[in-house]
């Protein structure tokens, strides 16, 4: 079943949580702004925060490295090393954010496509239970909505207008 346009969030089991969200693109663009900085610079971010560092080494082994800004100049960073690419289907990546002493999560995103439409389900492995629970109480979900709402006007201008992403 395809997730209606909106983030679901779903616990998964005391470390895991599914993040998924159907996009009307194809998942070779979906996937290709997912990973290319020059447009990861165009929609990654709740309102307000723009990523002012985006370096992305997309190969195992490769790292990424993402800082964001956001109202009164705070600035959030996060990054990561990268597991596996089988583009445009499967990313699995390691992700910790700046002074968060809980270790790495581990994030499997999978892209499905069918009929032009592609499902982006994103699950989310933390070292603990309250490692998972501390981000559930965060403002996470509503962060990575409106990233996603981002992602689906990008994706919508590009393809509607036919131009390569």
């Amino acid at each position: 079943m395809i997730p209606a346009e909106g983030l679901v969030v779903t616990p998964l089991s005391d470390t895991e949580l599914v993040l998924s969200r159907g996009f009307a693109a194809p998942r070779r663009l979906v996937f290709d702004a997912l990973t290319r900085p020059e447009l990861l610079r165009r929609w990654h971010g709740a309102r307000g925060w723009n990523l002012v560092v985006c370096e992305v080494d997309l190969r195992p082994g490769g790292t990424w490295r993402f800082v964001s800004r956001g109202p009164g100049g705070a600035e959030m960073g996060q990054s990561g090393i990268f597991h596996e690419i089988d583009a445009p289907g499967r990313l699995v990546q390691t992700e910790v954010h700046d002074g968060w002493d809980e270790g790495a999560a581990l994030v499997t995103t999978v892209l499905d496509e069918n009929d032009g439409r592609t499902v982006l389900t994103t699950t989310v492995r933390y070292p603990t239970r309250e490692a998972r629970d501390s981000v559930l109480r965060t403002p996470m979900e509503r962060g990575v909505g409106e990233a996603y709402d981002s992602l689906a006007a990008l994706l919508s201008d590009t393809t509607v207008k036919g131009e390569p992403l």
